[in-house]
């Protein structure tokens, strides 16, 4: 019966060099639906409590989401999963392109690897066979030019690759997983993991036909939401994106927050992607400025630092826009560069907003070209640019403070602002030579290594380091930044991805959630935890249907329940998939609780991040974010103890027994 999943995955044991197929009930998507639950149903079941994140028992998996194939916009994302060797708990890392419907096109709705392959070797289904092939002669390539060798070999036009580059062969911690050349899974570590398997890349080129149940009912909704988009291009043929820029400027705010499900979303990412806060951002107090000690009005003004980064500036060189799969918006972008910078960069992709301000305002830098240029060095690699930046502005101020010397970084002069240092230290992490070996792996482990008080300037979460929002500006970010099961991350929510998420219209009648809500639609002044605990379990169906956050940030007018209802034929109410996302959510924590953490004491954000002691200037001048009482409050909404581990009595009530009994354990 056509129901938009696959209703199987594929097990591959790189040791032994065998595939095996593995049935899922109908009964496990009903509990958790694809995507990220199906992951977390499956790692929490698979990956014993001692396991190695860096060894053989470590699992690694790649899932695509319910919604995508099914005609339904919007939900083109896949993910990595397995357990992080960043947090040493739950790692996933999502990622867009074209990888997602072909990992459904082969058949499944993820492929999972375990054990470790005697040599470099990659995956490859064709046409429903699929087999380990030898990747002695892609070791060493980089993302894109490994994408296109295996493209070159197999003769077909359809082949669809995630692979590694050097940073995961080296098994740096920042590594992700790459495709379409530029479209990185990069948090959570996990293409060092890959790496640590010799796995060098999947290459899928299937033709299993994926079936909805209601196709005609998706179509008509997939027709309304893209009515809705093209709304946006009229709202801003009408006000000028300049116009708009202008306001939010003035009003320090992000546009995004003009009007919660309104076209602001599709609008602005339409135009401009997501740099369309890099100036807005650092003068709002959005931006993290100086390894987070910084002010932007100040330390990196508009009138001669982040104006030089505005997406204007980028924009001018964009040659097309891109689109991740069945996605009508396109935020990403591919730049022609040819003869236009110092670094003889041809086509590229546009650096995003995370990229433009860890090498931008958290550095003081303000050399649009060299950003360009290091975003290219970092997708070829294979690395994520919100750690590497974090490593270099850690570095930055360790050398500031003495505890590192020039020669300690082999000769770079670390200064604020050096754009030529930066480069070359990002160089030296991907090749993990000098300096570059000791921060390839995250700020953390940096820090253990060199002492001297360092530990104060390493801006992270459980090994991870932070995301570019502060959530000194927007406090929502420090909750999800240390109480999410993979912290540090950006892509959760916040108190304005509330407004933008408008809970209220999509899940009506639900207490936990219209509580929150005044008739007004705004936000109340109380209760935000609870509201920020029911964004926690309906990210996990965004991310169980594959759908994107940016879909989610449109509101009610993105038809996330009426899409899966039209995919599966199940007819559920909203309050049921609200279920699902909440056992997937328990099912994530859960299995940090089995490997030994907890968010209380393993996530706790660095004083600087809340704080401690509070700037004295600029948007965010004394402000203390009472994290403890936050965090507590949004542990009891999701039913957990204060430590962060799921009660017993609600992991049952959810029908997650033997979940309940590992808790009790």
């Amino acid at each position: 019966m056509a129901q938009g999943y696959m209703g199987k995955v594929l097990w591959v044991d790189l040791a032994a060099g065998t595939t095996a197929e593995e049935m899922i009930p109908d009964e496990v998507y009903e509990k958790v639906l694809s995507g990220m639950g199906l992951a977390a149903w499956l790692l929490f079941r698979e990956i014993p409590k001692d396991a190695d994140p860096m060894g053989p028992e470590n699992v690694l998996g790649l899932v695509s989401g319910l919604l995508t194939g099914t005609g339904a916009q919007m939900a083109g994302r896949w993910m990595a999963v397995g357990k992080s060797p960043l947090t040493g708990g739950w790692g996933d890392a999502n990622g867009g392109g074209q990888f997602a419907p072909a990992i459904k096109r082969a058949g499944y709705d993820g492929i999972f690897f375990k054990g470790k392959a005697a040599k470099p070797v990659y995956l490859s289904i064709i046409d429903g066979k699929a087999e380990l092939k030898d990747a002695g002669h892609l070791w060493g390539l980089d993302t894109v030019e490994t994408e296109a060798r295996l493209r070159e070999e197999s003769g077909k036009k359809n082949l669809e690759v995630a692979c590694i580059g050097p940073a995961g062969e080296k098994r740096s911690l920042l590594a992700g997983i790459v495709t379409d050349k530029a479209r990185i899974a990069a948090r959570s570590g996990l293409g060092a993991v890959m790496g640590s398997k010799n796995l060098k890349a999947v290459a899928l080129a299937g033709k299993t036909k994926i079936e909805a149940h209601d196709a005609e009912t998706i179509g008509k909704l997939s027709k309304r939401f893209a009515k809705f988009v093209v709304s946006g291009d009229r709202a801003a043929g009408f006000m000028g994106p300049r116009v708009i820029r202008g306001i939010a400027k003035f009003m320090r705010i992000s546009p995004l927050g003009f009007g919660a499900g309104g076209p602001a979303i599709p609008m602005t990412f339409r135009a401009f992607g997501t740099i369309v806060t890099n100036v807005m951002s650092s003068e709002m107090g959005d931006s993290p400025v100086k390894n987070w000690k910084g002010v932007g009005m100040s330390d990196f003004p508009m009138s001669t630092h982040s104006s030089k980064l505005s997406p204007d500036r980028i924009i001018a060189r964009q040659q097309k826009r891109y689109h991740c799969y069945s996605c009508p918006i396109g935020c990403g972008g591919v730049l022609e560069l040819t003869g236009h910078t110092r670094f003889g960069l041809g086509e590229t992709h546009k650096p995003e907003y995370e990229t433009c301000s860890s090498f931008g305002s958290l550095i003081l830098n303000n050399d649009l070209d060299a950003i360009f240029y290091i975003n290219d060095l970092l997708n070829r690699a294979g690395m994520d640019t919100i750690g590497a930046g974090a490593a270099v502005a850690f570095a930055m101020e360790c050398r500031e403070q003495g505890i590192i010397t020039r020669d300690d970084a082999g000769g770079l002069e670390l200064t604020w602002g050096n754009a030529e240092a930066a480069i070359e230290l990002v160089k030296k992490m991907i090749a993990r030579e000098g300096i570059g070996d000791l921060l390839a792996d995250g700020t953390k482990r940096a820090a253990a290594r060199i002492g001297k008080g360092s530990a104060a300037l390493a801006m992270q979460a459980g090994g991870q380091d932070l995301p570019m929002h502060d959530g000194r500006l927007d406090p929502g970010f420090a909750v999800a930044y240390s109480m999410e099961p993979t912290p540090a991350r950006h892509t959760n929510y916040c108190y304005m991805y509330l407004e933008l998420f408008a809970l209220h219209k999509i899940f009506p009648g639900v207490p936990a959630v219209d509580m929150v809500y005044k008739k007004s639609s705004r936000l109340s002044t109380k209760d935000r935890e609870l509201g920020l605990s029911a964004a926690s379990k309906f990210l996990q169906i965004v991310n169980g249907a594959g759908s994107c956050l940016f879909a989610a940030h449109c509101g009610p007018a993105y038809p996330l329940i009426p899409y899966l209802n039209a995919a599966t034929g199940w007819n559920k109410e909203p309050q049921e998939y609200l279920e699902m996302g909440e056992r997937a959510q328990h099912l994530r924590q859960a299995f940090n609780i089995k490997h030994g953490k907890t968010p209380a004491r393993d996530f706790k954000l660095p004083d600087r991040a809340v704080g401690e002691p509070p700037l004295t200037s600029g948007p965010l001048k004394g402000i203390r974010v009472p994290s403890e009482e936050l965090n507590n409050n949004f542990a009891r909404a999701m039913g957990w103890d204060a430590s962060g581990r799921p009660l017993a009595a609600r992991l049952r009530a959810l029908g997650l027994d033997q979940v309940a009994e590992e808790m009790e354990k």
